[in-house]
């Protein structure tokens, strides 16, 4: 039996490298970023390494074993026949988020989405949301920089990601520009006749002293198998601003692996509301490298998880200079027989002194079966440093159920109204208060 599963882990990786091969001539700039070489480098990391397992460390709380049950097949292009009809978005009003991108099984559909409509008309020349295929070629160097970082591959999914690396949503922000309209970045996983496997990319680049706002966003059409590969990179210019909101709200068969690689440069501030709601297992690795002194990190996280889900979040904030500063707070709310784990790590090292880092981890468990497994991290070398961490774990308390029912509440009321309050301190620190709203419908929904 053994034998069989390492033959089937071995298998996945050959099958979904093979369908990423036949991927090169999709992008016609391919040569103007280096992506053939990017992914011939990519594909040898995966044919030599090897599919994650429980014995792994890193992920031994999220077995991806049903992964391999499923023949998973790669879109070739955009043959998706989605309408914009058939898109629930994150706001109740279409106009909240009036600036969106939208990207169906990782390839750009511009009929849905509005980049090229007259609200683009009253934003700076300079600016550009799109994708990679159209970036204007006085940018394309930049982008072939930070591209040009996955050459050294550390974790395998990120290495299947760039060996299918066929497009990409791309919001650059010129220096010292303030964008003022969020930037909706929607990716669609539209699945076919047969369960597929979507690699969508993103990369955001806020350059020197510029300010933008994102809402980078996972859904599906449909409620079958489907598997959704996720990589973005952001990298934030000195004394730049970045607002990231993540939300995964994918359908409850989707398998969903998420990356999010962000460089912070000196003064830059850089803060992230990731929100999980979606997905048979789902999860996010978050990591964070401040390259610069005086750098400011705000990671803020809601996990949701009812029925048989998993939601498993892995964090990362690494300081290398002095005078940087960070905050987290992740919160997990599970029903039923659903899991969630949280494992953040900070790493303080010598050359970091006078940081000032504080992580908690809170969690709310609804049921007898549900379960959390929560793992706060430091990790100190330098010795002039203020760094905090914790976890808690509770129930809702049956005295506040008890006082809101005596105030003509009936039992389900009451519960919902404590865990709307328990996620509301994440969710009222949305930048858009749209989402914000819509979110906590969500919450209440799926309890």
């Amino acid at each position: 039996m053994m034998n069989t599963q390492v033959a089937s882990r071995e298998m996945f990786l050959a099958d979904v490298v093979n369908q990423c091969s036949k991927l090169e001539a999709v992008n016609s700039k391919s040569a103007a970023y280096g992506l053939q070489d990017l992914r011939d480098a990519a594909t040898e990391y995966v044919l030599s390494s090897s599919f994650p397992t429980v014995r792994d460390e890193e992920w031994r709380f999220t077995d991806l074993s049903p992964v391999l049950q499923i023949p998973f097949h790669i879109p070739l292009s955009n043959q998706s026949k989605v309408k914009l009809t058939d898109i629930i978005m994150p706001v109740k009003n279409r106009d909240d988020l009036p600036l969106r991108l939208v990207f169906v099984n990782g390839f750009y559909a511009p009929d849905l989405s509005t980049v090229e409509s007259s609200v683009l008309r009253n934003l700076p020349i300079d600016f550009y949301a799109g994708n990679l295929s159209n970036v204007p070629e006085k940018y394309q160097g930049r982008i072939t920089d930070v591209l040009s970082k996955h050459r050294q591959q550390t974790e395998v999914f990120t290495a299947l990601n760039t060996a299918g690396l066929a497009d990409s949503a791309v919001v650059f922000v010129p220096a010292n520009m303030s964008i003022d309209l969020p930037i909706h970045l929607l990716f669609l996983t539209a699945p076919g006749t047969s369960p597929t496997m979507s690699q969508p990319h993103c990369l955001i680049i806020a350059e020197p002293g510029s300010n933008v706002t994102l809402v980078e966003d996972y859904a599906t059409i449909g409620n079958v198998p489907a598997f959704t590969n996720a990589v973005t990179d952001v990298v934030v210019g000195e004394n730049a601003t970045v607002n990231h909101v993540r939300l995964q709200r994918e359908g409850g068969e989707v398998v969903h692996l998420g990356k999010s690689a962000i460089e912070q440069s000196r003064n830059s501030r850089y803060t992230c509301h990731a929100i999980s709601l979606g997905g048979k297992i789902s999860r996010h690795n978050l990591e964070v490298f401040q390259r610069g002194e005086a750098t400011e990190t705000t990671l803020n996280g809601l996990s949701v998880a009812f029925g048989e889900q998993l939601a498993d979040t892995h964090s990362l904030i690494d300081f290398n200079h002095p005078h940087g500063t960070s905050r987290q707070l992740h919160k997990c709310i599970v029903g039923n027989k659903a899991r969630a784990v949280f494992n953040g790590k900070v790493f303080v090292r010598k050359a970091a002194q006078l940081t000032d880092a504080g992580q908690l981890s809170r969690n709310l468990l609804l049921s007898p079966r549900a379960r959390v497994d929560t793992k706060p991290q430091l990790e100190i070398v330098a010795d002039n440093v203020k760094c905090s961490h914790g976890a808690t774990v509770s129930q809702l308390e049956d005295d506040e159920l008890f006082y809101l029912q005596s105030r003509g509440l009936d039992l389900e009321r009451s519960r919902y109204l404590l865990i709307d309050a328990f996620a509301a301190e994440i969710l009222n620190l949305l930048p858009i208060a749209g989402v914000a709203k819509m979110l906590s419908t969500c919450v209440a929904i799926q309890e």
